[in-house]
């Protein structure tokens, strides 16, 4: 559909003939009846659906709304198989789906047969994870439905929100390493790139949280309990993959024989651009068990073993990330990895096997092309086998020689690294690797020789580096995932500029040194379609109102905003959204955790995964220290917070599961003194994913990015934050270096040591005791968790906590910042107190935060990774002529026999 071109106010007035106004439907609403069973009639709809307010992304035409009731209809009933006296909500939402599938798959086939007859360079995304979210709003906005289907659902009585709801989060991924790689999945469709997403399809995705009585619970994340109806099986592409076995020569070739062999299984997922009729693809491995049933076993009943080869083979991809505290776990998860890699090779292999240019001809494959075709992306190290995988495939399977094959390896594939934590580095142990993977050992081991003597042609008699540099490290007997991802890649990237820095003077300096040319910067970005159109569509509106739309694909253009900065209805809209959005939470604050907040309050947010370098124990502190000044002074004027935070620890990460429970603690202590009331409260989100963030990131005030500086790669969700609206209190890490040059010092809260400055305190020689006995309130919070004042039942609760703190000489060095914390927080609650300045700095942030777009991002990557060029090319509908032919839609009469195309 078209995008809207005029002001909001035009759009608006345009559509009063087809819709109620949103109030006037709300008012509808509480007035009607409870909902029945059978879908009331347009009439009664109107009285009970609060229908979305239209905005920007299009007017809903007649005729669009009820092709989609039509088409609704239809799968309710012949593919769902109900009628409405028996059909279900979640019933309704699997027939919506299907029904916004439908939209995209024209588009999907027309985007397969659009690549093939191109036949450009594709790009493949290697990720173990994916963190998708939900699907059906982010397709409705891309596609531009969202407003037909509305109305369409609203007509029939049915309220899209509540249906939405319904949808479980494809939680494939643990934090912002997936959640990266599903916005660069959207950039790579909007920006028109023939690319595809390389994953694991886990029955279970990470982990259901649960807080029971403060204590983080886990249990399985049963996303795919109800069915998904955004995949489409692809068994005609299943792979056999190979664990174990042996390596033997034959005639002068290594083959790899007695495997084990275990079955991929391809599920394809689309991934609509914005507005562009592209739909890639998200292709997902499900492991299959390659025997057929043991009927004889069965048949004798031994039931248990006729079913547990199977069963076994399917643990491959039966959740995300196991405990890998014990062998096996470790086992499995390098199985994990192979399995994503070997499976993903093979099938980009075979796709350019079958490409045009070899499809229609008996001309031989040519390998040497398929760094011309092909672009490798490793999302961190844990695809890094993708080295050792291609060579083997290049080498066994195809004859060529190991140089030529080592040639087109390091050409086709480039590395992202995520990390600059050396223990997060995965090394994995050579007997294991000797076991599961004979073969790539042996490679890996050549690989890594001849790397070694070039280090020695450069560095004759540097014997240290030489150690230093080994893929194998003889020492500890392990092989270093990190550096098998350098040596076999023509590009590595950092994702922030200072990240990219560090990579260069510490973690890789040695490879640094050997390749300058190998090492890039690529800073994150987000996409702005689920981060502000979809999750704001309000603050979306009036942002369009000023400055039109095009920023939607080109984000760059928000910084139009900054002449509005002092226009006082922006100003006066502006607020008015950030209120609606906080009073939306107040109420599940209220509903969901029996918690009242106030609405005018400072929403102050620290949402992200729990570790201790990211210092939730720091905010935790100051919101002590708040608490204890509001106690000591009851009468004094304070800004009023509502303090909050989410995020998951890793289940075998006991004390990020301490800090968790200190929190809620805290927060149970807070919350119910009735002398603090309304001026301070404490929440911590239960089981934080995409779709609760989605609801967060629009009614925050204040982002915590408070990292120990030097540890942060470069965080995503200071972005998302400053995208919405939100300010920044946060140290120089990651993205943050970024964020603040952008938005200017006047405009963000930096506090804290630099990296240099860490770096000097380490080398004087760093002692927490110090701090502690320095300043007094951050001693008296520290007595009071020690003490058990917010543990009572058990005052030894969080002894561990103050041990790594003033014991074992607080590593992360949030005593260090305190000091400095508590001033930047004092400078906020100042500027909070003048509503139009603080708001004047939140518009100035969200037109800073254009080159934060995972747009910008990948045009990068495409450029000067890739070498592939993006296109703001519009594909044809599926109602026009097929790509290479004259006819129209697609009646064709193809002149010669029909030959199936191989290449999806």
């Amino acid at each position: 559909m078209e995008q809207v071109k005029s002001a909001i106010k035009t759009v608006t007035d345009s559509i009063s003939d087809l819709t109620v106004k949103k109030d006037e439907k709300k008012d509808a609403q509480h007035k009607g009846v409870p909902m029945k069973k059978t879908m009331p009639t347009p009439t009664a709809a109107l009285k009970q659906k609060a229908s979305k307010q239209i905005s920007i992304r299009g007017i809903p035409l007649l005729e669009n709304v009820q092709s989609v009731k039509k088409t609704f209809n239809r799968h309710l009933h012949f593919t769902v198989v109900k009628d409405r006296d028996v059909a279900t909500e979640r019933d309704y939402y699997t027939s919506l789906a299907y029904t916004v599938r439908d939209h995209l798959i024209g588009r999907w086939i027309r985007t397969h047969q659009h690549h093939f007859e191109t036949d450009g360079k594709r790009v493949y995304y290697l990720s173990m994870e994916f963190y998708m979210g939900r699907t059906l709003s982010n397709c409705m906005i891309n596609l531009g439905i969202e407003n037909d289907v509305d109305e369409a659902l609203y007509e029939m009585g049915l309220n899209i929100e509540e249906l939405e709801e319904l949808e479980m989060d494809a939680a494939l991924g643990n934090g912002g390493l997936g959640r990266l790689a599903a916005c660069f999945l959207d950039s790579m469709a909007t920006l028109g790139l023939s690319s595809y997403g390389y994953g694991l399809r886990y029955d279970y995705g990470i982990f259901t949280q649960k807080i029971e009585d403060g204590n983080q619970m886990e249990y399985p994340d049963d996303w795919l309990r109800y069915g998904n109806p955004w995949e489409i099986a692809r068994p005609e592409f299943l792979l056999p993959v190979k664990f174990y076995g042996k390596v033997i020569e034959e005639d002068g070739k290594k083959k790899w024989v007695d495997c084990e062999i275990i079955q991929a299984m391809p599920f394809d997922t689309p991934i609509p651009g914005f507005n562009n009729n592209v739909v890639n693809t998200l292709r997902l491995w499900s492991a299959r068990a390659p025997g057929k049933f043991n009927f004889q076993l069965f048949n004798a009943g031994d039931y248990i073993r006729a079913v547990s080869e199977q069963s076994l083979t399917e643990n491959i991809t039966r959740v995300l990330y196991p405990n890998d505290n014990f062998d096996e776990g470790k086992i499995l998860r390098l199985k994990q990895e192979y399995f994503l890699v070997s499976a993903s090779l093979q099938d980009i292999m075979r796709r350019f096997k079958h490409s045009k240019a070899y499809a229609d001809t008996n001309e031989p494959v040519d390998f040497a092309r398929f760094p011309e075709k092909a672009a490798v992306q490793l999302n961190d190290t844990h695809p890094a086998l993708s080295v050792a995988e291609l060579m083997r495939l290049l080498i066994d399977h195809e004859n060529l020689d190991w140089n030529q094959a080592f040639d087109i390896t390091k050409k086709t594939i480039a590395y992202t690294n995520h990390t600059l934590l050396p223990e997060a580095l995965e090394r994995w142990p050579l007997n294991i690797f000797e076991k599961l993977l004979p073969r790539h050992l042996e490679i890996i081991t050549k690989i890594n020789s001849h790397h070694l003597d070039l280090v020695r042609q450069k560095w004759p008699g540097d014997e240290e580096r030489l150690k230093r540099m080994s893929v194998i490290e003889d020492e500890h007997k392990v092989v270093n995932m990190g550096y098998l991802s350098i040596v076999g890649s023509h590009a590595v990237n950092g994702v922030a500029k200072l990240h990219s820095d560090l990579l260069k003077s510490t973690l890789f300096r040695d490879f640094y040194e050997l390749n300058p040319e190998k090492f890039q910067n690529k800073t994150n970005g987000i996409t702005p379609r689920r981060w502000i159109l979809l999750c704001n569509p309000d603050l979306s509106d009036v942002i369009a109102s000023k400055i039109g739309e095009s920023w939607i694909t080109n984000l760059s253009q928000l910084s139009q905003l900054r002449n509005y900065v002092n226009d006082e209805q922006f100003i006066q809209d502006i607020q008015r959204v950030k209120l609606e959005n906080k009073q939306r939470l107040v109420d599940m604050f209220k509903t969901d955790y029996n918690v009242q907040v106030n609405p005018a309050s400072m929403f102050d947010v620290q949402i992200k995964r729990i570790h201790e370098y990211k210092r939730q124990l720091l905010n935790c502190l100051h919101v002590i220290t708040l608490y204890n000044r509001i106690k000591d002074n009851p009468s004094a004027q304070t800004v009023p917070r509502t303090v909050i935070f989410g995020g998951k620890a890793a289940p075998g990460y006991l004390t990020a599961k301490l800090i968790i429970k200190l929190i809620c603690n805290v927060g149970r202590t807070i919350n119910n003194d009735p002398a603090v009331g309304d001026r301070l409260k404490v929440i911590f989100l239960e089981n934080y994913r995409v779709s609760l963030a989605e609801k967060i990131i629009p009614a925050i005030d204040l982002s915590e990015q408070i990292s120990l500086a030097g540890l942060e790669a470069s965080g995503t969700g200071n972005m998302k934050m400053m995208l919405n609206g939100a300010l920044t209190i946060g140290t120089l890490d990651g993205a943050n270096v970024e964020m603040d040059e952008e938005v200017g010092r006047d405009n963000i809260f930096i506090f804290g040591m630099t990296v240099d400055d860490v770096d000097a305190l380490r080398k004087k020689g760093y002692v927490s005791k110090e701090f502690y006995e320095r300043e007094p309130e951050l001693k008296r919070a520290l007595d009071q968790i020690r003490d058990g004042f917010f543990s009572p039942e058990d005052p030894n609760l969080f002894a561990d906590i103050i041990k790594q703190l003033l014991e074992w000489n607080d590593h992360y060095m949030l005593l260090a910042d305190y000091a400095e914390y508590v001033k930047a927080q004092e400078r906020v609650d100042q500027l909070y107190q003048n509503p139009n300045e603080w708001t004047k700095k939140c518009i100035l942030n969200i037109a800073a935060s254009g080159k934060f777009s995972s747009d910008r991002t990948i045009s990068e990557y495409a450029k000067e990774i890739w070498g592939v060029t993006p296109s703001d090319k519009k594909l044809p509908g599926p109602e026009e002529g097929r790509p290479g032919t004259k006819d129209e839609g697609e009646k064709l009469e193809p002149k010669q026999p029909h030959t199936r195309r191989q290449d999806y």
